[in-house]
């Protein structure tokens, strides 16, 4: 019996040998099917195993009164029986149909985030994945269901009155998701966005194609406008961003409009809207995340030393640095300060954890590869 894969290829074949162009066109998205075609050719790769690593996952419940309905937030933490005290905080929104379970259990979160603390010199940060309805594209809706709002009011005050660090966060989402963390980042904007990432963005030309694409996704019109995330691409000045998308995505399009506007970190890769794609870029977006979010806690400038933290483990690095600058005579010698090496040694380490993790090498920096 002849598969699907070379009945596609036979027909795209015989098609060019008519004399006609249509496998080129479909390849260079001249002609629709480019989606179909790498599904068909096997070109969206496989959904890899998640790290080893697992932590410890909380699951508050309350009743919602800007979503009007009973939420559950699923909180990863960053390693076993850590609480949540003195923690940052990253909330995840979740794709279409789904909610904040899912997103976790789909994407493994609780094993990646602990293994990016433990294996990759990420700092410790919390995941907050919590429910924003399976169509609401994390805006404000006409019927009184508002998933930002819950956030912003009801989620990050419970998750602050149990010692979480709230003032500035970070937001990581996919697919609807993905489009939700660019209209959460561009409400709370750069005074309490500490970093974003958007992996697949559901963004749309317009709301006919939005229409086309989910018919519950806007309510009209006028909707569409008001949250269209290139209506007011102003509001994200000033906060660090990551656009993450597969090259045989639906949205790759509007991702490298978005890309070409905002020129945010991350890139267009190999891959389709699924797992296959979302998994493998994980580590290098945890860690953008997990970097931002430690350099902007108070009493840390941007960029600077990491401050110490009472409830984590004693910066070994930095004990080091200070007993070398110590026990050393100051001499003018021309060399580099001990805590910029250790700051590159940081880095590779943590270039090379991504590097081990990742496929995606191209997302990274050059000096991994």
């Amino acid at each position: 019996m002849i598969s699907r894969r070379a009945l596609l290829i036979g027909g795209l074949g015989a098609f060019a040998a008519a004399g006609g162009t249509g496998y080129a066109l479909v390849e260079n998205d001249v002609l629709p099917g480019r989606v179909r075609l790498d599904k068909a050719l096997g070109r969206c790769g496989s959904v890899p195993a998640p790290p080893t690593a697992s932590t410890t996952v909380r699951r508050p419940a309350w009743r919602s009164a800007h979503r009007r309905t009973n939420v559950t937030a699923t909180v990863v933490l960053p390693a076993r029986n850590r609480s949540l005290r003195g923690l940052p905080v990253a909330v995840a929104l979740h794709g279409s149909g789904g909610d904040g379970a899912s997103a976790v259990r789909a994407l493994a979160l609780d094993h990646y985030l602990p293994d990016a603390v433990a294996r990759g010199g990420v700092p410790p940060f919390a995941i907050a994945a919590v429910d924003g309805g399976p169509d609401t594209y994390w805006h404000a809706r006409a019927d009184g269901d508002d998933p930002i709002g819950m956030i912003v009011d009801e989620l990050l005050p419970r998750l602050a009155a149990e010692g979480a660090r709230t003032g500035r966060i970070g937001v990581i989402g996919w697919s609807m998701g993905g489009y939700g963390a660019l209209v959460l980042a561009r409400r709370l904007g750069a005074r309490r966005t500490a970093a974003a990432v958007a992996s697949s963005p559901a963004l749309f030309a317009s709301y006919a194609d939005a229409r086309g694409t989910n018919a519950r996704s806007f309510d009209d019109a006028a909707d569409f406008a008001r949250n269209d995330v290139f209506g007011d691409l102003d509001a994200l000045k000033g906060i660090p961003i990551r656009v993450d998308c597969g090259t045989s995505d639906p949205f790759a399009p509007m991702a490298r409009r978005l890309r070409g506007r905002i020129h945010p970190e991350g890139s267009m890769g190999r891959g389709c809207h699924d797992g296959g794609f979302w998994r493998p870029r994980l580590p290098a977006q945890l860690a953008f995340l997990g970097h931002h979010l430690a350099a902007s806690q108070p009493g840390r400038p941007p960029g600077g030393p990491r401050q110490a933290d009472s409830s984590a483990r004693p910066d070994r690095t930095s004990q080091l640095s200070i007993s070398i600058r110590s026990s050393r005579p100051s001499r003018s010698v021309n060399r580099p300060p001990v805590s910029s090496v250790i700051r590159r040694s940081r880095y590779r380490t943590v270039c090379s954890w991504m590097c081990s993790r990742s496929a995606a090498t191209t997302a990274l920096s050059p000096d991994c590869r």
